[in-house]
């Protein structure tokens, strides 16, 4: 099963890459992801669930993944080296939480968040939409 309600009436997901080497657990509070159009976004498909460090656990496959960076270095994206896929990562906009990919969660989870669209091309002058 990859939902479990909590007291407080969030909920727990389960999820993770492909090939099932990283599975994480992610506390939402709120059904709502972005859809970024920059290059890596656009290329992954990643649909953002931006998350703090406390809502988010890797339950396994730590040394399954590995990480690219580019431009400013701050975003740490992390893959599974078995399968490629991103199930989250570090990003430039929020360094210290995380941002699990919508698309990765088990289920359909998928299917209960409204996704709303980030014009990551211009992430300078539009960043402030999704950082206050």
């Amino acid at each position: 099963m990859s939902l479990l309600t909590d007291s407080n009436s969030n909920t727990n997901i389960f999820g993770g890459c492909h090939c099932g080497a990283v599975r994480f657990q992610v506390k939402v509070r709120k059904y709502e992801a972005i859809a970024c159009n920059c290059s890596i976004c656009q290329k992954k498909g990643i649909l953002h669930l931006i998350v703090p460090p406390e809502d988010f656990e890797l339950l396994q496959g730590a040394e399954n993944l590995s990480t690219y960076t580019f431009n400013t270095g701050i975003a740490k994206h992390h893959f599974c080296k078995t399968c490629g896929i991103h199930p989250f990562y570090r990003p430039r906009s929020h360094p210290d939480d995380y941002d699990v990919n919508v698309r990765c969660l088990d289920g359909a989870a998928m299917e209960q968040f409204t996704i709303t669209p980030f014009d990551g091309k211009h992430w300078e002058d539009n960043i402030q939409q999704i950082t206050s």
